[in-house]
Protein backbone atom coordinates (compact mmCIF):
# COMPACT_ATOMS: atom_id res chain seq x y z
CA UNK A 1 0.00 0.00 0.00
CA UNK A 2 0.80 3.31 -0.80
CA UNK A 3 -1.77 5.43 0.24
CA UNK A 4 -3.04 9.08 1.10
CA UNK A 5 -5.86 9.93 3.39
CA UNK A 6 -7.26 13.16 2.73
CA UNK A 7 -9.84 15.21 4.56
CA UNK A 8 -10.51 18.47 6.60
CA UNK A 9 -8.69 18.94 10.18
CA UNK A 10 -11.27 17.15 12.53
CA UNK A 11 -12.77 14.78 10.14
CA UNK A 12 -11.25 11.86 11.58
CA UNK A 13 -7.93 10.36 9.54
CA UNK A 14 -6.15 10.02 12.74
CA UNK A 15 -8.69 6.88 13.86
CA UNK A 16 -8.67 5.67 10.29
CA UNK A 17 -4.89 5.09 10.71
CA UNK A 18 -5.11 3.65 13.77
CA UNK A 19 -7.62 1.15 12.85
CA UNK A 20 -4.89 0.08 10.20
CA UNK A 21 -2.12 0.20 12.84
CA UNK A 22 -4.18 -2.22 14.69
CA UNK A 23 -4.67 -4.14 11.62
CA UNK A 24 -0.50 -4.75 11.59
CA UNK A 25 -0.08 -5.19 14.50
CA UNK A 26 -2.30 -8.32 14.95
CA UNK A 27 -0.28 -9.43 11.93
CA UNK A 28 2.75 -9.43 13.69
CA UNK A 29 4.13 -6.42 12.67
CA UNK A 30 5.52 -3.13 14.02
CA UNK A 31 3.86 0.63 13.09
CA UNK A 32 5.73 3.68 13.08
CA UNK A 33 3.25 7.39 13.46
CA UNK A 34 5.55 10.23 12.42
CA UNK A 35 4.03 13.79 13.12
CA UNK A 36 6.08 17.10 12.27
CA UNK A 37 5.74 18.54 15.89
CA UNK A 38 6.20 17.15 19.44
CA UNK A 39 2.84 18.65 20.27
CA UNK A 40 1.10 16.44 17.52
CA UNK A 41 3.26 13.51 18.72
CA UNK A 42 2.10 13.61 22.47
CA UNK A 43 -1.39 14.10 21.09
CA UNK A 44 -1.10 11.09 18.99
CA UNK A 45 0.38 9.34 21.74
CA UNK A 46 -2.21 10.33 23.98
CA UNK A 47 -4.88 8.99 22.06
CA UNK A 48 -3.19 5.70 20.96
CA UNK A 49 -3.02 4.85 24.79
CA UNK A 50 -6.79 5.36 25.38
CA UNK A 51 -7.71 3.29 21.93
CA UNK A 52 -5.71 0.29 23.21
CA UNK A 53 -6.03 0.66 26.67
CA UNK A 54 -6.90 -3.12 28.40
CA UNK A 55 -5.03 -4.96 25.52
CA UNK A 56 -1.86 -6.37 25.17
CA UNK A 57 -0.80 -3.97 22.46
CA UNK A 58 2.62 -1.68 23.60
CA UNK A 59 2.91 1.37 22.02
CA UNK A 60 6.32 3.85 23.30
CA UNK A 61 6.80 7.90 22.47
CA UNK A 62 10.30 8.26 21.06
CA UNK A 63 10.62 12.86 20.69
CA UNK A 64 13.72 15.12 20.33
CA UNK A 65 12.83 15.89 24.22
CA UNK A 66 12.81 12.09 25.05
CA UNK A 67 16.26 11.78 27.63
CA UNK A 68 19.18 9.83 26.27
CA UNK A 69 18.52 7.17 28.75
CA UNK A 70 14.79 6.96 27.91
CA UNK A 71 15.68 6.82 23.76
CA UNK A 72 18.41 4.20 24.74
CA UNK A 73 16.23 1.78 26.15
CA UNK A 74 13.07 2.40 24.29
CA UNK A 75 15.31 1.79 20.68
CA UNK A 76 16.36 -0.94 22.53
CA UNK A 77 12.81 -2.47 22.96
CA UNK A 78 11.75 -1.20 19.73
CA UNK A 79 14.54 -2.95 17.78
CA UNK A 80 13.74 -6.26 19.99
CA UNK A 81 10.01 -5.86 18.63
CA UNK A 82 8.96 -5.41 22.25
CA UNK A 83 7.00 -2.61 21.08
CA UNK A 84 4.10 -2.70 18.20
CA UNK A 85 3.46 1.10 18.07
CA UNK A 86 6.14 3.50 17.76
CA UNK A 87 5.14 7.82 18.16
CA UNK A 88 7.11 10.60 17.61
CA UNK A 89 8.87 12.85 15.69
CA UNK A 90 12.07 12.88 13.34
CA UNK A 91 13.61 11.33 16.10
CA UNK A 92 12.00 7.95 14.53
CA UNK A 93 13.52 8.48 11.46
CA UNK A 94 17.18 8.62 12.78
CA UNK A 95 19.78 5.94 11.74
CA UNK A 96 20.04 4.04 14.95
CA UNK A 97 15.85 3.90 15.40
CA UNK A 98 15.80 0.33 14.31
CA UNK A 99 12.83 -2.05 13.73
CA UNK A 100 12.30 -5.71 14.10
CA UNK A 101 9.77 -5.91 11.94
CA UNK A 102 8.07 -2.68 10.67
CA UNK A 103 5.12 -3.23 8.17
CA UNK A 104 3.08 -0.17 8.85
CA UNK A 105 4.97 3.88 8.31
CA UNK A 106 2.15 6.29 8.79
CA UNK A 107 2.60 9.98 8.40
CA UNK A 108 0.79 12.38 9.68
CA UNK A 109 1.13 16.06 8.09
CA UNK A 110 3.27 14.44 5.69
CA UNK A 111 3.61 17.41 3.91
CA UNK A 112 5.87 18.80 6.64
CA UNK A 113 8.29 16.18 5.98
CA UNK A 114 10.90 15.95 3.02
CA UNK A 115 11.05 13.71 0.33
CA UNK A 116 14.18 12.21 1.80
CA UNK A 117 12.87 11.55 5.34
CA UNK A 118 10.38 9.84 4.46
CA UNK A 119 12.37 7.67 2.24
CA UNK A 120 14.48 7.25 5.11
CA UNK A 121 11.62 5.73 7.31
CA UNK A 122 10.36 3.41 4.81
CA UNK A 123 13.84 1.79 4.63
CA UNK A 124 13.76 0.84 8.13
CA UNK A 125 11.31 -1.99 7.12
CA UNK A 126 10.94 -4.68 4.14
CA UNK A 127 8.74 -2.91 1.99
CA UNK A 128 6.35 -1.63 4.44
CA UNK A 129 3.07 0.16 3.44
CA UNK A 130 2.58 3.55 3.79
CA UNK A 131 -0.14 5.92 5.15
CA UNK A 132 0.13 9.05 4.73
CA UNK A 133 -2.11 11.33 5.62
CA UNK A 134 -2.97 15.36 5.15
CA UNK A 135 -5.62 18.02 5.48
CA UNK A 136 -3.89 20.00 2.47
CA UNK A 137 -2.13 17.62 -0.41
CA UNK A 138 1.12 19.27 -1.42
CA UNK A 139 1.03 19.68 -4.98
CA UNK A 140 3.83 17.03 -5.46
CA UNK A 141 1.36 14.49 -3.83
CA UNK A 142 -1.30 15.75 -5.82
CA UNK A 143 0.36 15.29 -8.97
CA UNK A 144 1.67 11.77 -8.22
CA UNK A 145 -2.23 10.51 -7.62
CA UNK A 146 -2.83 11.33 -11.40
CA UNK A 147 0.16 8.85 -12.10
CA UNK A 148 -0.30 6.16 -9.83
CA UNK A 149 2.09 5.38 -7.44
CA UNK A 150 -0.24 7.10 -4.78
CA UNK A 151 -3.61 5.83 -4.24
CA UNK A 152 -5.94 8.53 -2.72
CA UNK A 153 -8.85 8.01 -0.17
CA UNK A 154 -11.08 10.87 0.55
CA UNK A 155 -12.80 11.74 3.66
CA UNK A 156 -15.17 14.24 2.62
CA UNK A 157 -17.46 14.42 5.52
CA UNK A 158 -16.75 16.44 8.77
CA UNK A 159 -18.22 14.66 12.48
CA UNK A 160 -22.08 15.67 12.71
CA UNK A 161 -22.58 19.35 14.52
CA UNK A 162 -19.40 21.09 12.85
CA UNK A 163 -20.00 24.57 11.90
CA UNK A 164 -17.96 25.67 8.63
CA UNK A 165 -15.34 28.50 9.55
CA UNK A 166 -16.52 31.96 8.37
CA UNK A 167 -13.18 33.23 6.91
CA UNK A 168 -12.62 37.23 5.62
CA UNK A 169 -9.83 39.80 4.90
CA UNK A 170 -8.95 42.66 6.78
CA UNK A 171 -5.96 45.03 6.53
CA UNK A 172 -5.64 45.94 10.39
CA UNK A 173 -5.94 43.98 13.48
CA UNK A 174 -7.62 46.30 15.20
CA UNK A 175 -11.28 45.58 13.11
CA UNK A 176 -11.09 42.17 14.77
CA UNK A 177 -11.12 43.38 18.24
CA UNK A 178 -14.69 43.71 18.40
CA UNK A 179 -15.12 40.70 17.30
CA UNK A 180 -12.25 39.04 19.86
CA UNK A 181 -14.09 40.40 22.82
CA UNK A 182 -17.43 39.61 21.88
CA UNK A 183 -16.52 35.81 21.74
CA UNK A 184 -14.32 36.23 24.81
CA UNK A 185 -16.99 37.46 26.79
CA UNK A 186 -18.84 34.00 25.73
CA UNK A 187 -16.12 32.02 27.40
CA UNK A 188 -14.05 31.24 24.05
CA UNK A 189 -10.69 31.17 23.23
CA UNK A 190 -9.00 33.12 20.37
CA UNK A 191 -5.79 32.48 18.28
CA UNK A 192 -3.56 35.26 17.42
CA UNK A 193 -0.53 33.57 14.76
CA UNK A 194 2.32 35.90 13.41
CA UNK A 195 5.25 34.70 11.42
CA UNK A 196 7.93 36.32 13.02
CA UNK A 197 9.49 35.71 17.02
CA UNK A 198 11.17 38.83 17.33
CA UNK A 199 11.12 41.93 14.82
CA UNK A 200 13.38 41.73 12.30
CA UNK A 201 15.71 44.60 10.93
CA UNK A 202 15.49 42.59 7.26
CA UNK A 203 11.71 42.10 7.46
CA UNK A 204 9.13 44.43 7.81
CA UNK A 205 6.67 42.17 9.48
CA UNK A 206 4.83 41.61 13.08
CA UNK A 207 6.12 39.84 15.74
CA UNK A 208 4.46 37.92 18.09
CA UNK A 209 6.92 39.20 21.28
CA UNK A 210 5.89 42.77 20.42
CA UNK A 211 2.54 42.12 19.52
CA UNK A 212 2.25 40.17 22.46
CA UNK A 213 2.64 43.31 24.79
CA UNK A 214 0.16 45.58 22.88
CA UNK A 215 -2.69 43.03 22.82
CA UNK A 216 -2.14 42.44 26.79
CA UNK A 217 -2.81 46.11 27.01
CA UNK A 218 -6.13 45.83 25.20
CA UNK A 219 -7.20 42.55 26.64
CA UNK A 220 -5.61 41.99 29.71
CA UNK A 221 -2.14 40.97 30.76
CA UNK A 222 -3.11 38.43 32.48
CA UNK A 223 -5.77 36.85 29.98
CA UNK A 224 -3.02 36.86 27.33
CA UNK A 225 -0.41 34.16 26.53
CA UNK A 226 2.51 34.53 24.36
CA UNK A 227 3.69 30.59 22.76
CA UNK A 228 6.62 30.19 20.15
CA UNK A 229 9.20 27.68 19.25
CA UNK A 230 12.41 29.13 21.47
CA UNK A 231 10.01 27.76 24.66
CA UNK A 232 10.78 24.36 26.25
CA UNK A 233 7.87 21.30 25.55
CA UNK A 234 6.99 22.27 29.58
CA UNK A 235 6.41 26.07 28.87
CA UNK A 236 4.37 24.93 26.19
CA UNK A 237 2.28 22.43 27.51
CA UNK A 238 1.42 24.32 30.47
CA UNK A 239 0.40 27.35 27.78
CA UNK A 240 -1.96 25.35 26.35
CA UNK A 241 -3.38 23.76 29.31
CA UNK A 242 -4.13 27.18 30.31
CA UNK A 243 -5.67 28.35 27.51
CA UNK A 244 -7.62 25.16 27.10
CA UNK A 245 -9.12 25.00 30.84
CA UNK A 246 -9.90 29.08 29.84
CA UNK A 247 -7.05 30.31 32.39
CA UNK A 248 -6.11 32.58 29.11
CA UNK A 249 -8.61 33.72 26.81
CA UNK A 250 -6.23 34.89 23.83
CA UNK A 251 -2.72 32.95 22.95
CA UNK A 252 -0.20 34.77 20.87
CA UNK A 253 2.17 32.31 18.83
CA UNK A 254 3.72 31.71 15.72
CA UNK A 255 3.01 28.75 13.59
CA UNK A 256 4.05 26.34 16.23
CA UNK A 257 0.70 25.66 17.52
CA UNK A 258 0.04 24.96 13.10
CA UNK A 259 -0.81 21.12 13.64
CA UNK A 260 -1.95 18.90 16.75
CA UNK A 261 -3.80 21.37 19.02
CA UNK A 262 -7.64 20.54 19.57
CA UNK A 263 -9.42 22.73 21.89
CA UNK A 264 -12.67 22.82 20.76
CA UNK A 265 -13.36 26.17 22.26
CA UNK A 266 -11.59 27.80 20.81
CA UNK A 267 -13.20 29.94 17.75
CA UNK A 268 -11.62 32.74 16.77
CA UNK A 269 -8.65 32.54 14.37
CA UNK A 270 -6.42 35.50 13.68
CA UNK A 271 -3.43 35.29 11.10
CA UNK A 272 -1.34 38.51 10.98
CA UNK A 273 1.24 39.32 7.42
CA UNK A 274 -1.48 36.38 6.05
CA UNK A 275 0.20 37.10 2.98
CA UNK A 276 3.70 35.58 3.89
CA UNK A 277 1.86 32.28 4.73
CA UNK A 278 1.75 29.39 2.07
CA UNK A 279 -2.29 27.79 1.75
CA UNK A 280 -1.13 24.74 3.46
CA UNK A 281 -0.35 27.19 6.54
CA UNK A 282 -3.51 28.98 6.51
CA UNK A 283 -5.90 26.15 5.74
CA UNK A 284 -3.89 24.18 8.82
CA UNK A 285 -4.36 27.60 10.85
CA UNK A 286 -8.00 27.85 10.74
CA UNK A 287 -7.96 23.72 10.94
CA UNK A 288 -7.30 25.38 15.00
CA UNK A 289 -10.98 26.85 14.97
CA UNK A 290 -13.64 25.09 14.18
CA UNK A 291 -13.80 22.34 16.12
CA UNK A 292 -17.06 22.46 17.42
CA UNK A 293 -20.59 23.22 17.12
CA UNK A 294 -19.58 26.87 17.99
CA UNK A 295 -19.91 29.05 14.71
CA UNK A 296 -15.86 30.33 14.42
CA UNK A 297 -13.77 32.41 12.15
CA UNK A 298 -10.70 33.08 10.80
CA UNK A 299 -9.67 36.56 9.83
CA UNK A 300 -7.05 37.01 7.60
CA UNK A 301 -4.95 40.56 8.36
CA UNK A 302 -2.81 41.67 5.27
CA UNK A 303 -2.10 45.14 4.04
CA UNK A 304 -3.20 45.98 0.80
CA UNK A 305 -0.01 46.55 -0.80
CA UNK A 306 0.61 42.93 -1.92
CA UNK A 307 1.43 40.57 -4.54
CA UNK A 308 -1.02 39.08 -6.72
CA UNK A 309 0.09 35.64 -6.12
CA UNK A 310 -0.55 36.40 -2.54
CA UNK A 311 -4.25 38.25 -3.21
CA UNK A 312 -5.08 35.10 -4.70
CA UNK A 313 -4.08 33.18 -2.01
CA UNK A 314 -6.11 34.75 0.59
CA UNK A 315 -9.05 35.24 -2.14
CA UNK A 316 -9.24 30.82 -2.24
CA UNK A 317 -9.02 31.28 1.49
CA UNK A 318 -12.24 33.34 1.97
CA UNK A 319 -14.05 31.84 -0.80
CA UNK A 320 -13.52 27.50 0.05
CA UNK A 321 -12.84 25.59 3.15
CA UNK A 322 -12.04 22.39 1.12
CA UNK A 323 -8.76 21.23 1.75
CA UNK A 324 -8.52 19.71 -1.66
CA UNK A 325 -9.73 22.63 -3.56
CA UNK A 326 -6.90 24.38 -1.96
CA UNK A 327 -4.88 22.21 -2.89
CA UNK A 328 -5.64 22.15 -6.65
CA UNK A 329 -5.29 26.00 -6.43
CA UNK A 330 -1.79 25.64 -5.09
CA UNK A 331 -0.85 23.22 -7.74
CA UNK A 332 -1.80 25.66 -10.62
CA UNK A 333 0.00 28.48 -8.78
CA UNK A 334 3.36 26.51 -7.86
CA UNK A 335 3.67 23.51 -10.20
CA UNK A 336 3.70 20.21 -8.91
CA UNK A 337 8.04 19.39 -8.65
CA UNK A 338 9.16 16.75 -9.17
CA UNK A 339 7.58 13.24 -9.68
CA UNK A 340 10.48 11.24 -9.27
CA UNK A 341 13.37 13.44 -7.66
CA UNK A 342 13.20 15.71 -4.34
CA UNK A 343 11.99 19.03 -5.30
CA UNK A 344 8.10 19.70 -4.00
CA UNK A 345 7.48 22.31 -5.79
CA UNK A 346 7.66 23.98 -9.34
CA UNK A 347 7.47 23.23 -13.07
CA UNK A 348 8.03 19.51 -14.11
CA UNK A 349 10.25 18.75 -16.95
CA UNK A 350 6.92 18.41 -19.38
CA UNK A 351 7.22 19.87 -22.79
CA UNK A 352 3.53 20.19 -23.70
CA UNK A 353 1.10 18.71 -21.47
CA UNK A 354 -0.30 20.98 -18.35
CA UNK A 355 -0.45 19.01 -14.78
CA UNK A 356 -3.60 21.16 -14.21
CA UNK A 357 -5.58 21.79 -17.68
CA UNK A 358 -5.09 17.99 -18.99
CA UNK A 359 -5.92 16.05 -16.03
CA UNK A 360 -7.88 13.58 -18.11
CA UNK A 361 -5.61 13.00 -20.85
CA UNK A 362 -2.62 12.77 -18.11
CA UNK A 363 -5.08 9.62 -16.46
CA UNK A 364 -6.02 7.98 -19.22
CA UNK A 365 -2.10 7.84 -19.85
CA UNK A 366 -1.87 6.31 -16.50
CA UNK A 367 -4.30 3.90 -17.05
CA UNK A 368 -2.81 2.69 -20.26
CA UNK A 369 0.04 2.25 -18.03
CA UNK A 370 -1.70 0.09 -16.09
CA UNK A 371 -2.46 -1.90 -18.81
CA UNK A 372 1.11 -2.36 -20.01
CA UNK A 373 1.85 -3.37 -16.23
CA UNK A 374 -0.88 -5.99 -15.73
CA UNK A 375 0.19 -7.86 -18.90
CA UNK A 376 4.03 -7.42 -19.03
CA UNK A 377 4.57 -6.61 -15.04
CA UNK A 378 8.68 -6.32 -15.23
CA UNK A 379 8.59 -5.16 -18.80
CA UNK A 380 10.26 -7.91 -20.06
CA UNK A 381 8.67 -8.90 -23.32
CA UNK A 382 9.81 -7.51 -26.46
CA UNK A 383 7.40 -5.00 -26.99
CA UNK A 384 8.23 -3.42 -24.31
CA UNK A 385 11.93 -2.54 -24.74
CA UNK A 386 12.03 0.41 -25.99
CA UNK A 387 9.74 1.37 -22.49
CA UNK A 388 12.02 0.13 -19.94
CA UNK A 389 15.51 1.43 -22.09
CA UNK A 390 14.05 4.63 -21.51
CA UNK A 391 12.75 4.65 -18.02
CA UNK A 392 16.14 3.23 -16.69
CA UNK A 393 18.03 5.95 -19.77
CA UNK A 394 16.57 9.06 -18.26
CA UNK A 395 15.18 8.22 -15.19
CA UNK A 396 18.27 6.11 -13.32
CA UNK A 397 18.85 7.83 -10.07
CA UNK A 398 15.53 9.77 -9.50
CA UNK A 399 13.94 5.80 -9.66
CA UNK A 400 14.29 4.97 -6.11
CA UNK A 401 12.23 8.03 -4.87
CA UNK A 402 8.98 6.93 -7.14
CA UNK A 403 7.13 5.40 -4.89
CA UNK A 404 7.78 7.93 -1.43
CA UNK A 405 4.45 10.51 -1.90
Amino acid sequence: MNSLVQGDVGSGKTIVAFTAGLVAVKNSYQVAVIAPTEVLARQHMANLTKLIAGTNISAALLTGSTTSAEKRHTKALISAGHVDFVVGTHAVIQEDADFAKLGLAIIDEQHRFGVEQRKSLINKGYMPDILLMTATPIPRTLALSFYGDLDISIIDEMPPGRTPVKTKNVNSIELVYPLMKEEIGKGHGVYVIYPLIDTSEKLYLKAATDEYRKLSEVFGVENVGLLHGRMKHEQKQQLMDAFKSGGLSVLVSTTVIEVGVDIPQATVMVIENAERFGLSQLHQLRGRVGRSDRQSYCVLVSSSDISEEAAERINAMCTTTDGFKLSEVDLEMRGPGDFFGTRQSGLPEFRFSNIVRDVKILQNARNDAADILIDDPDLSQSKSTVIKEVLVRKWRRELSYIEIG
